[in-house]
């Protein structure tokens, strides 16, 4: 994989209703992501306060399905949003007005996600640290703070569900091979 453009690091306090630290490159903070939950643990909500800059709300949409999101700006101006299509199926599909994406597990074992865009592949990745509750952010394509972000924190909701590789790579290659023409019989 190419040489990250952009890398972020996180650092996480908090269990219930954490706080996520994100930092630049050379370890300044840039502001603070806090994700809230209600009295039965589900996230409802999360806000993004940049040290500079505009806040940043994340909405739980209506519906059951895990992820479903959307992002807003401090003058409600709609940013993105998420859909997790099916309770097992680990893919979850963010829009945000101009292309859609998607963000999927890792390709080998481990918890982490990727962000995937339809057309030119891997955007970008969020990698845990071991044994630590902070995390890492590769960004390999020029995108949106904004998007980066909305990902960081569906990505981290649900952690733990990206164990296990993801076969979307495997189904993806498996798409865009084209299929052998068949050979002229002779007569």
């Amino acid at each position: 994989m190419a040489e990250p453009i952009q890398i972020y690091d996180t650092r996480v306090s908090g269990y219930w209703n954490p706080r996520h630290t994100i930092l630049d490159r050379d370890g300044v903070e840039m502001g603070v992501l806090s994700v809230r939950r209600n009295g039965f643990g589900m996230v409802v909500a999360g806000e993004y306060r940049p040290e500079k800059g505009e806040v940043l709300f994340f909405r739980r949409d209506p519906g059951l399905l895990r992820a479903q999101f959307s992002i807003w700006t401090d003058g409600r101006e709609w940013l993105g949003s998420s859909m997790r299509w099916n309770v097992i199926r680990r893919q979850i599909d963010a829009w945000t007005g101009s292309r859609p994406y998607r963000i999927v597990p890792r390709q080998s074992f481990g918890c982490g996600w990727r962000l995937v865009a339809s057309k030119t592949g891997v955007v970008a990745q969020i990698l845990p640290k071991a044994f630590r509750r902070s995390s890492r952010i590769e960004v390999y394509r020029k995108m949106d703070f904004e998007l980066v972000l909305f990902s960081y924190f569906l990505g981290s909701i649900i952690l733990r569900e990206s164990f296990f590789p993801s076969s979307l790579d495997f189904m993806h290659s498996a798409k865009s091979r084209p299929a052998k023409a068949p050979s002229p019989s002779k007569a």
